[in-house]
This record gives structure tokens, sequence and C-alpha cells, in this order.
């Protein structure tokens, strides 16, 4: 055996390696626990220097407090009993200060297994124990500041969904103490459609899978009530990427809601007070042109000179119509307009409307028609559908003074649940219709106002500034939306969402108008209630003209004595906002009780809508919307009797 490997040799080595380290301190006890040797960690630790501890009892290096406990000596009895003491806690150097100490005690016993002594290994840990105290502390402090927070609703769920943890601001908004709710899972403050719609599992999904998942909507408290809701719901993963649990923060917006709403009410009104004089003046042109014809008329009927009627008539229709026109509008952007909704084949809608466009914004502007192939068909009024499409392209070619390209542009689109609370629409198949010019563009506060009503960016006298708003109130009475996509300098992109529907679409007939008055009745009666008597008179002659047999109504009530008694009533022609407590729509109604087969036209200046049911009329029910040429309505008239 060489020197090297010789035990004594070894031995030595392994007490210079002991005596070198400094990270840990390494001494041996005797079986009292007096210190036998010191290295020189024990040194840097405790503070004493070897001849001042050698010999000494190691209890000197424990607090009075664990001295009295007996802690040294249950440390060495725990050794020598289980083969191993570990445990942390406060230890004392020499200059009286503490430290936070690791400590393991080995028994050491000789090769016939008799104990000889002890090896204390101790590790100073002071610096990871504040740093650990300081992480508990700010924990404490995250908590307590947490659970302070009333204005927000903050609370942990695991990952099923299930509450984990419940702040103030969560019990004062849902109504919920933390121990009614912790353990119960979150979908209970989701309305019962939203739960059927699997909102509550599409939300934790969302946020699993993109990190984060935010919206607003109405949900419940404890008492059944209902409250508008600001939802943010994140993913809770470890280092190592694992999901956890989520972060939910809710905020009751309620009242911040309804106060906006009342201020865009109050915009609303504002806008049409500010317009009501330019509206009056408009109105008294149209109406000055109208009496000052008829006036006319009168003179030279009284002079003889009946030669120059067309004229005046002329006029005077010409004026009707841009009244018609104009109120047409101020329905359509308050969308209380009449719709005529057909199932409608939109590609062969715009094929029919092409020319008409091109024509429209001239030679300068290229135009392109992309219909999608497979285009659903939808349920929409389709000459208020070529209006709205009409009015986006003049308005895609103002933005092109200098020429440009306009494209439209049709698709089928489906709307998950993302990207339908996106839309503001509810998630399904929609047709969407857009034209995109490359114009100018519009900055994000022209586009945050483009559909306000009145609201318009063209000079003064160009424009009424009800021509998107109009096209706003369509797409939402339709069950659409219209969106806009714009970026300056750039262009314009303007989308018409519309609802997919399941019947095919009908070729549209051009309807065919006689020049003049003919007799096509053969002794029917029609019933007339309209509380204004010149719309009775007119109707009334056209009848009679048209040799059908006629009774006259003021009101509903009046109207429906007449239909209660055993009068033959083939047709019931009737407005639908009526005097004297029935309106139209109730009298038929009440007349179908005992005459189920009775066909009704509806005739309306206003556009109940809710009245005669979302556009959608029952069998043998017909609108007609004022004003209206007597041409269309005798012709009207003849088609719904059959003739």
């Amino acid at each position: 055996m060489s020197e090297s490997e010789h035990p004594s040799s070894t031995g030595s080595r392994f007490e210079l390696l002991v005596q070198s380290v400094t990270d840990y301190a390494i001494y041996m006890l005797d079986l009292q626990g007096r210190v036998t040797s010191w290295n020189a960690g024990a040194r840097q630790f405790k503070g004493y220097e070897p001849e001042e501890i050698i010999g000494e009892h190691f209890s000197r290096f424990y607090t009075p407090e664990e001295r009295e406990k007996g802690i040294p000596r249950i440390a060495l009895e725990t050794a020598e009993r289980e083969g191993r003491f570990e445990a942390e806690g406060w230890r004392v150097r020499k200059d009286g200060s503490h430290f936070w100490a690791n400590v393991v005690i080995d028994p050491i016993r000789d090769p016939a297994g008799n104990l000889v002594g002890f090896a204390k290994v101790t590790r100073d840990l002071t610096e990871r124990r504040a740093a650990e105290e300081e992480l508990r502390a700010s924990e404490q402090r995250f908590r307590l500041l947490i659970q302070s927070v009333t204005d927000y609703a903050i609370y942990m769920l695991d990952p099923e969904g299930r509450v984990s943890s419940w702040n103030a601001g969560a019990e004062r908004f849902k109504g919920y103490a933390a121990d009614e709710i912790i353990g119960q899972h979150f979908s209970r403050f989701y309305s019962d459609e939203d739960k059927a719609a699997g909102i509550p599992r599409t939300a934790l999904e969302t946020a699993t899978r993109e990190g984060r998942f935010e919206a607003e909507g109405w949900r419940m408290r404890k008492d059944g009530s209902r409250f508008w809701a600001s939802v943010i719901i994140d993913p809770i993963r470890t280092d190592g990427g694992d999901l956890i649990g989520f972060a939910k923060v809710t905020r009751d917006l309620t009242e911040k809601r309804a106060i906006e709403e009342q201020l865009r009410q109050s915009q609303k009104m504002e806008a049409v007070g500010q317009l009501t004089g330019g509206l009056a003046h408009d109105f008294n042109n149209l109406l000055t042109g109208i009496s000052g014809s008829l006036e006319m008329m009168q003179v030279r009927m009284a002079q003889g000179r009946t030669a120059e009627f067309d004229r005046y008539c002329t006029a005077a229709q010409g004026a009707v119509k841009r009244a018609a026109a104009l109120t047409h509008r101020l329905l359509a952007f308050s969308r209380r307009q009449t719709l005529d909704p057909r199932p409608t084949n939109v590609n062969r809608l715009l094929s029919g409307l092409e020319e008409l466009v091109r024509r429209t914004v001239g030679l300068s502007v290229e135009v392109e028609v992309v219909g999608a192939s497979g285009l659903w068909p939808t349920l929409v009024d389709p000459n208020q559908l070529e209006n709205a499409v009409l009015n986006l392209c003049i308005n895609a070619r103002d933005a092109m003074p200098d020429g440009g390209k306009l494209t439209i542009e049709t698709a089928n689109k489906w709307l998950d649940e993302r990207a339908a609370r996106q839309q503001d629409l509810p998630a399904g198949q929609y047709v969407s219709v857009c034209v995109t010019d490359t114009g100018t563009g519009m900055t994000p506060d022209v586009i945050a106002k483009a559909f306000d009503p009145f609201f318009t960016t063209k000079p003064l006298g160009e424009g009424t500034g009800l021509g998107l708003s109009m096209i706003y109130g369509f797409a939402r009475q339709s069950g659409g939306q219209v969106r806009v996509y714009s970026e300056v300098g750039q262009g314009t992109t303007m989308c018409l969402y519309l609802p997919r529907h399941a019947e095919d679409a009908v070729p549209e007939e051009e309807p065919v108008l006689s020049a003049t008055l003919e007799t096509f009745g053969e002794g029917q009666v029609v019933l007339v209630i309209d509380d204004e008597p010149t719309i009775r008179m007119l109707v009334a002659e056209v009848l009679a003209e048209s040799g059908y047999a006629v009774i006259e109504a003021p009101d509903g009530p009046a109207g429906l004595r007449v239909l209660e008694s055993n009068a033959r009533i083939d047709l019931l022609i009737t407005d639908v906002g009526l005097p004297g407590g029935m309106n139209g729509r109730q009298v038929a109604d009440a007349a179908r009780v005992s005459r189920p087969r009775l066909k009704v036209l509806f005739i309306t200046g206003y556009a109940e809508n809710a009245v005669i049911g979302r556009g959608r009329l029952e069998n043998g029910m017909f609108v007609l919307t004022k004003p209206f040429q007597m041409e269309v309505l005798a012709d009207r008239i003849r088609e719904i009797l059959g003739q």
C-alpha cells in the first residue's frame, strides 16, 4: 500500500477538506454534547475561535427559551434514537445576534456500533428566510388588498371553473357570502339562456386558448336580479406552463350603461332638435309646391285653361315623392319603417343593380362585383337592400374624387360566439354584403360617429346625414348589423351582415301598372277604415270606379261593428294607427275570430312594425305604405281579391 492510500493519510485529507469549508459549520460533539472540533465555516457563522469553543457545550448556540425547553438535549436523543435530527430555527452567535439556521445532527458509531459522538452540520439561511418572509408578507398584503376591494369582484376558479376564493367586491356584486359560493361552479352567475348556449364553458376555453377572455353581458345575483357586467378571465399557469386555474375580475357597469344610454338618447334628441328647423323648411317648401299647384289648377279651371293641368299635376306629384323619400329616411334611421321582407338571392339582386351603380359612380370609378359561389338566401326587403347598397356606393364615389376602384362583394359568414359578440349579433350564419373603396378613408373619430343620425362630413347643403343611419336602422330592423373598417388614405369597407334564411329565394316579378283606372270588381264589398277623411274619400273613389262596393268607417270601434254584423265583407282596408282605442291590427285580429278567411290590406304612413309583427304578416294579410299611387292601390286590391 502506498503512502497516499494509508488510512491515516486519507483521514488527514478529509479533515483538511472539512476544515476548509466556509459555507457550512461542521463540527463534532462528544456523547455529552461538548464541542470536539471546529471548522472555518463554524468560526464564520458562530463567531468563536476554536480555542474559545472546543470543550464547551453546544447548547450555548441556542436561545435561552430553547435551552429552557430542553431542545439541545432532545436533539441529541432524537439523533441517537432515529439516526438523524434535522430542524430549522434561530441560533445565537458569539456577539448575541441571531441567525436562522438549518441544523442536521448525525450520530457517530464505531465499527462495533457503539455511539462515540455526534456530527453537527449547520447552514446559515437567514437571507433565504428573509426573502421567504418578504414573499409571504407580500402575498398577505396582496390578499388583504384583494379582499378589501369592493368596486371589483375578484376571485379565483379552479381548472374546472369552481370558485376557490371570494373577495368583498364579489360578495357585494353577487350577493353570496364566501362560505356560500366557494366550491360552487361559476356558471351560476350566468342566465339560463347563457348557460344553455354554453357561454361559461366557452369563456374558460377562450381564456385557456387565447390567454384572456373579455366580454360584457347580463349576469345574475343571488336574489335573481341581473346586472350588466364587464368580465375578464385570465388563465393562471405554473412556471412550467401547466394550467392551475383562472383569475376572474367582474365589474358592475349597470349604472354606467344606463347613463351612456341616456347620453346617446340625449345626443340623438339634440341632433333631431338641431335639424328640426331644416326639416320644417324642407316640408314647408314641399307643401308650398303641392298647395300652389292645386291652387293654380283651380285658377286655370276657372279660366277654362285645362291644358296646363298636366304641368301642375307633375309638380305636385314630384313634391309628394320628395316628401315621401324624406319621411322614409327618417323612419329608416329610427328603425320604424315598414319592411316587406322576402327570401332574397343577394347575388341576383346585385346583378340587377350593377348597371345602375356604374352609371351612378361615373367612368372614373372602376366597379367590380364579386358574388360568392353558393351564397345563402336571406330574408330582407329587396328594395331597401338595393337602396342601402346604392347609398354605400354613392358614399364610396364621394370618397374617391379623383377616381378609384369600388368593389361589391358577397360572402357566407358563420359567426361563432366570440365573433358574434364583436359584431353585436347572435351567433349563427349570415350573408355579408361589403362595399369597398380606395378613397380617402376615415379617422377613428369619424368612424365612431359614422352611424349617428344627421352626422355628415359633406359640406353644408350636400347631405342630410341620414344616409348611413338609415342603413344602420334597416340592417338592425332586418336582424343584422352594419360595420365599417377604414384607414386614412387607404380606403373604406362597409359591410352589411344579414341573417341566413332557410327558404330559397324566389325570382322577382316586375309589377305591371295600369295607365288609367279600370273596372275590375264584380260587386265585392270592401270596408275602408281610416281616420283621415281625405284618404277615405280617395280610396273609396278608386274602389267605386274599379267596380267595388265600399263601406267607410272613421275609427277602429266603428269598423269592428260593421265586421261583427252580417254584412258581406270581402276585403278590409285599414290604417294601422287609428283613434278610438283600437289600432288596425287589433281590428283585423278581432274580425278574423268570426271571419277567419277575411283578407286584410294595411295602409300605413307611420310603420308600426310592432303591431304588424316584425315585418311578417299572417296569410291573407298585406301592407301598402303611404303615400302610394292610386293605380298601385287598385292593382294591389285586384291582386288580393284574385281578379
